[in-house]
């Protein structure tokens, strides 16, 4: 049965933006907060590159009655598929029905291949837990099989997560030739970009200054090139074919498909139209990647919308006026190798250890955004430890870190 006497908030999505939102409403009593989600772990995507290369499944990866456990939250397992707007209700695709008063909608994003064929297929991707998983066993897999790395490993993608994984992947492909007593073989490594630059969306200094580093490191770079296509043994670069079984599809990300499907009002890029207060429409609010504001798509934008969204409901319980949105530039941190990133904040840029040390406080910050300052520590701890399913590089006890 429905509790009347609250106001029933029905959030929709287990990312940043609706971790946040759930959080914040659920300090005031005159809220009775849920929240649906396809998953029962929340993902920090900022580290699946790590996840990926050997890092620790706990640093992408916090359960969400971890976070939720002394918290006034229910949480419902499922994925919305439908809304019923004149009886305001969601519906998942086991058939649950649930009831809101306010709905908020963080669904994020989902993989594009931009139609290009044999991409989903073939290609590997780093954007959940399971696809990284996936990943990091194909590498293990071929140097048991093989006994030798990929003739190419190619990085589709030059923005943050296909750049972090080129950083990080030299170095860990290294360790696993080693533990596998495979002799130093040269590791191919490229990274495709089809804009001139990497990180397009940032001043073209900062992307050069990336590409610089990430050639120190040995990544060959395809810049301006456009991928025509994948088979088992290859990726189609402008007409020319490089040999590999290891392609890694970072570049194309859309829209949860859930917002064409149920009617909501769409900008060119396929985001959702939002007011002044993030509504698209009465009583139903879209937060971060979804969203048709600035800076939508970055972590440190969806946490804010998750504030400002729960903010003014409490305002609105108050009897007070909402205020207008506001949209924050993100701080940059992109890590490009061992002990290096570029950092724009606000107009300052810099780069080198002290921009990779930066990231990691950040790390900091974004859990402790999400949960109490001793869970946040443990969790940010997680960083640097390692986690290896090979049973050869789970017993080689060479120090690497």
């Amino acid at each position: 049965m429905r509790n009347t006497d609250k106001k029933q908030v029905l959030i929709v999505g287990g990312g940043f933006g609706g971790i946040k939102a759930a959080i914040d409403l659920s300090k005031d009593d005159r809220f009775s907060v849920s929240l649906l989600s396809d998953s029962e772990d929340f993902r920090y995507n900022p580290t699946l590159y790590r996840t990926a290369t050997g890092g620790m499944r706990a640093e992408s990866n916090i359960p969400l009655v971890t976070i939720f456990h002394d918290r006034p939250v229910g949480l419902i397992k499922g994925r919305a598929v439908k809304i019923n707007r004149e009886e305001k209700t969601v519906v998942t695709t086991d058939g649950q029905i649930l009831h809101y008063d306010i709905l908020v909608l963080a669904l994020g994003m989902v993989t594009n291949y931009f139609g290009i064929k044999g991409l989903p297929e073939y290609s590997y991707g780093i954007k959940s837990l399971e696809e990284a998983m996936r990943f990091k066993k194909h590498l293990h897999q071929q140097m048991t099989d093989d006994h030798q790395p990929d003739l190419n490993y190619i990085i589709v993608g030059g923005g943050p997560t296909g750049i972090e994984l080129a950083g990080a992947l030299p170095e860990y492909l290294h360790r696993i030739m080693k533990a596998h007593k495979i002799r130093h073989k040269a590791i191919h490594i490229d990274l495709v970009e089809a804009a001139p630059h990497l990180v397009p969306r940032l001043p073209k200094r900062m992307g050069r200054s990336i590409e610089k580093q990430l050639r120190k490191t040995g990544v060959k770079l395809y810049l301006g090139k456009a991928v025509g296509g994948e088979t088992a043994d290859g990726l189609m670069i402008d007409g020319q074919k490089i040999p590999s079984h290891t392609v890694i599809w970072t570049a194309g990300m859309a829209n949860s498909p859930f917002f064409k499907e149920n009617g909501f009002v769409l900008t060119d890029r396929g985001k959702v139209e939002v007011s002044e207060f993030l509504s698209a429409e009465l009583d139903i609010y879209v937060l971060g990647d979804n969203n048709s504001t600035q800076y939508s798509g970055m972590a440190q934008t969806a946490l804010l919308d998750g504030q400002f969204v729960a903010s003014n409901l409490i305002r609105a319980a108050d009897g007070l006026q909402p205020r207008s949105y506001k949209a924050r530039k993100p701080v940059y941190v992109l890590p490009a190798g061992p002990q290096w990133a570029a950092v724009q904040w606000q107009n300052v840029e810099f780069y080198g250890r002290f921009g990779w040390m930066l990231r990691s406080m950040a790390d900091f910050v974004a859990y402790h955004d999400l949960e109490p300052w001793w869970l946040a520590a443990e969790q940010w701890m997680t960083e640097f430890g390692t986690e290896e399913d090979c049973p050869t590089c789970a017993t080689w006890r060479e120090d690497y870190i």
